[in-house]
Formats: C-alpha cells, structure tokens, sequence
C-alpha cells in the first residue's frame, strides 16, 4: 500500500470508529509491538486500534478486509511466543480496554470479555462462592483473551485441567467482519460440530475473540501442601511418575537448583539453595482424603529419595511456597536474557525429558534453569543469554531448537500452554507432520481467505 493511499485509508478507519480508540502515534505503537517474548522480528504497525466493544473490532477488521491490512490481536501482551508481535504494514487490534465481567451463579459461568484479568474473573467468581481454575503463573497480569487465544494452563492444570475445559462459549469477529456465537451458558451442548474447540488456541489467526462464556466451579477447600527436597532433578522426576501412576493431587510443581536460587537472589524466600529439585504438591480432597493424599504423595518422594519433606495444612504458609514457583519466570529474567520453552511430553518420560534439557544446557555452554507444571508433562526451560553477544545468542537459538526436537521425539509437545506464535511455528510441521499441517492450512484459508488474521503467526 503506497504511503498516500495508506494515509487515506487510515483517515478511513479514524472516521469510522470514536475519537481516541485509534492512534497512530509512534511512541504509543511502540508499546504494542512486542510480547514479553520481545521477538526480536517484530513489526511496525501502522496503527493501534483499542477497541472498546465488539462493533468496533467488527469495524476495524472491515476495515482491515476491505484494504487487506493485517490485523494482530493482542490482549494484555503477557504472551511469552511471540504470537501478538506486530506486523510491518498491518494494525494491532488491542483488547484491553473491553473489561466488563458478569457472574451468573445459578448457571456458575462468568461472561467475560477478553480484556479481563484472569485475577479479576477469579476474585468476582470467589464473591459467588464460585472459581474459576484455570491458574497461569501470570494470572495477576494475563487476559481471558490471552488465555482463550492460547489454551492457557497452570499449576492447578493436573487436576482441573486447561481453559478448553473452561469455555462453554464466545463470540467471536471472523475475518470478514462477521459476529458469530458459539456455545452458551449449558454446560451439554453437542449440536452441530465442535466449533467452539476450534477458536480456543488458535491464536487469533482464526478470529478474534471478543466475549467467553466461563465455566465456574464450587469453591475448592483449603489445601494441605507438601514440599520435598531431592538431591537431583532426576529423583524429582521419578517421584512425580510414581505420584501419577495412582494419584492426581490438585497441584504438582518442580523446580531444579538454577531456578531455586534465582528465587532466593531475587525475592528472598527461604528456599533451600542446596536442593538439586523442589515439588511443590498439593491435594484439596475433602476430610480426612486430603491427608491420605498427601500422606501417599509423601511416601512416593520418600521412595524416590527425598531427602527432606515438609507438610503443611496452613493455607498461607503453603501459599508462600507457590509464590515462590510463580515468581521464577521474573526472578530467572534478572539473570540475562531469555528465551522461554513451554515443552511437554507423557508423564512417564518426563525424567528423560529433564535430562535431555540438563545435556542441551551443557552442550551448548548455557544456563537453562526449569520449573515445571510436573503434574502434567508441561516444563519450562528458561534459556538465559548475553543479547549483546552474538555468540551466545546463536548458543541459545541452538539450544532452544534442539529442546523442540527432543520433545517431539520422546512423544511429546512444542507447546504445552504458551502457544506457537512466532517464535516455534518452524517447529511445529516436525511434530504435526505433513496432513495435519496440510489441514490447518485449509481450515485457515476457509475462515482467513485473504490471511489477514495475525499473519506469520502458528501456520
């Protein structure tokens, strides 16, 4: 798009929305170029739309359809793939402004549009009596939009599941501008295909999500929380195997030494800085099941060689050591730079996974702390590198590919919750193979056929 003929399309779009929704100030755009992936091959957009209902996102990607503009949604900007990095010549279409949150408690779902906090559905869920599971690390600064976009999971992931499992509605804007609604407030609804599944996790290449419709739950009780020492990372993970094969407490977090003490250097929590791996455990069974589940938990890290384990039914004092697991991805960044992994694999093969990890760091000269979701497969290998060293950039680069490829190769996932984005899209045709990717396509270029929906992003 030439430059005069962009300007008159701009004024075009200005004139078709309210004043102060659309800028194109260049300080302001700068904000909105990266995630906290800060993908270094993000984009200049032309502008920032920040849409303040779903009528101006429907104006907005008409606009967009009409001029054929790119269009990159973006939430809160918490993404760690890069999957709302800008794009060169297109707009971002912010969320953040569209807020509004109503708890319905007789249907115990919560209708959300998708600028919320997870903290704030959380806390307007717990006024009911009510919760919603669904438990990033980064709940406090994550949008619903985020996480519907993503298939955001947590720590509470290995009990009550993803935020797929959460979703029992949306509206959402296609690519021509069209407002559809899929599911609604019941909890069976098998009419029609599952198209509902298709949004959740598609990135915003698919459409833009602009309302959900939450599932709530029961207020969970107060949980009792373990925490065991280990001498390694590996009889960690055996412990987590044995803990699964039987049971499935509500939380189950490790974390290995690199990641321990970037916690204490950076918060001071009294962790044990000689620990090779902590598991963070916890069960919120009822009456006298919560201690047989913990108890059970205990005996499987004592097996695997724990050399200390602590048990604890004080919700605050086992809330300081979550707080302790959730501050790592801040704590780990005041080391370096990072590249952020989100790997999974089978629970079984998890201890083959970890090692591989702990071979790659070695190789390749780097520090690679991790903090898993263990409960779950879901690892996160935090590559720490010297941006202004080019050396150890392409070191990290390196290491950050072969991660993917022994992931893939023990059965597992590039993904487990922070989406493709931009950053693993190279790797994703080596775990889907050929059909699949050659599906997703055609799915994509029926709903996007012009590829205007976040472009460059999963596919």
């Amino acid at each position: 798009m030439g430059e005069e003929r962009a300007q008159e399309s701009l004024d075009e779009l200005v004139a078709a929305l309210p004043d102060g929704v659309v800028t194109t100030d260049p300080s302001a755009i700068e904000k909105y170029r990266f995630d906290w992936s800060k993908d270094p091959d993000a984009g200049t957009p032309l502008a920032v739309v920040r849409a303040e209902s779903a009528e101006q996102v429907q104006a907005a990607v008409r606009w967009a359809a009409k001029h054929r503009v790119p269009v990159v949604p973006r939430g809160a900007g918490s993404g760690l793939s890069g999957g709302s990095s800008a794009v060169d010549g297109g707009i971002v279409l912010s969320l953040e402004r569209m807020r509004e949150i109503r708890i319905d408690a007789a249907c115990q779902v919560a209708v959300v549009e998708p600028g919320a906090f997870n903290i704030e559905v959380k806390q307007a869920a717990a006024k009911e009596g009510l919760w919603y599971p669904p438990d990033p690390s980064s709940y406090e600064i994550c949008s619903i939009g985020g996480n519907v976009a993503t298939n955001a999971g947590g720590l509470c992931c290995v009990k009550y599941g993803v935020t797929t499992d959460y979703v029992l509605g949306m509206d959402v804007v296609l690519a021509d501008g069209t407002l559809i609604t899929l599911g609604g407030k019941r909890i069976k609804d098998v009419a029609g295909l599952s198209l509902l599944k298709l949004f959740v996790g598609s990135e915003g290449t698919l459409g833009i999500v602009t309302s959900a419709t939450l599932r709530l739950v029961p207020a969970p009780l107060p949980a009792a929380t373990l925490v065991a020492s280990f001498d390694s990372v590996g009889d960690a993970a055996d412990a987590v195997v044995a803990v699964r094969r039987a049971l499935r407490p509500s939380m189950m977090e490790l974390m290995d030494n690199a990641s321990i003490n970037a916690v204490e250097d950076h918060t001071q929590m009294g962790l044990d800085r000689s620990a090779g791996a902590l598991l963070i455990a916890q069960s919120d069974a009822p009456g006298a099941a919560c201690s047989e589940e913990i108890e059970a938990v205990r005996s499987c890290c004592e097996r695997a060689g724990a050399t200390e384990v602590f048990v604890t039914e004080d919700a605050d004092e086992g809330e300081m050591f979550v707080a302790a697991r959730r501050v790592a991805f801040p704590a780990i960044e005041a080391r370096g730079t990072l590249m952020l992994e989100d790997v999974g694999a089978p629970i079984p093969v998890l201890p083959e996974l970890l090692a591989a990890v702990a071979k790659i760091a070695e190789e390749h000269g780097l520090e690679i702390p991790v903090v898993a979701h263990a409960g779950d497969g879901n690892t996160h290998p935090i590559i720490v590198y010297d941006a202004a060293d080019p050396e150890s950039e392409k070191r990290a680069r390196a290491a950050f590919d072969d991660i993917m490829q022994v992931a893939i190769a023990l059965g597992g996932t590039i993904s487990g919750e922070h989406g493709v984005g931009r950053t693993k899209k190279g790797a994703l045709p080596d775990q889907l193979g050929e059909d699949v990717m050659a599906l997703s396509r055609r799915i994509k270029d029926a709903l996007d056929p012009d590829g205007i929906l976040n472009p460059g992003a999963v596919l």
